[in-house]
């Protein structure tokens, strides 16, 4: 099974998907696994950007697979994150 870029949502690569640096082919492969582990494009809209700052970016192998458990638990810590930053901004 190949991985949908979903580049209806955005499109930041064209020239395909990459890991390792902070780059657009970084961005769309963030997308394009958000999309298909969450299976709601809103959700993975709001967390794709750190996905590939936190996950991606820091891979250093050419060949790599992510657990589901990965990512249930980066999702879950950031999800405390954003909820700690909204408490902080209430008045």
């Amino acid at each position: 099974m190949s991985l949908s870029p979903r580049t209806d949502l955005r499109n930041h690569s064209s020239t395909g998907f990459e890991w390792g640096v902070i780059g657009n082919g970084a961005q769309q492969l963030a997308l394009a696994i958000l999309c298909d582990f969450y299976g709601d494009d809103a959700k993975a809209l709001d967390f794709y950007e750190d996905f590939k700052t936190d996950i991606l970016v820091p891979i250093g192998q050419a060949s790599w697979t992510i657990k589901s458990e990965v990512i249930v638990e980066w999702t879950r810590k950031k999800m405390k994150e954003y909820r700690h930053a909204a408490k902080q901004h209430m008045f």
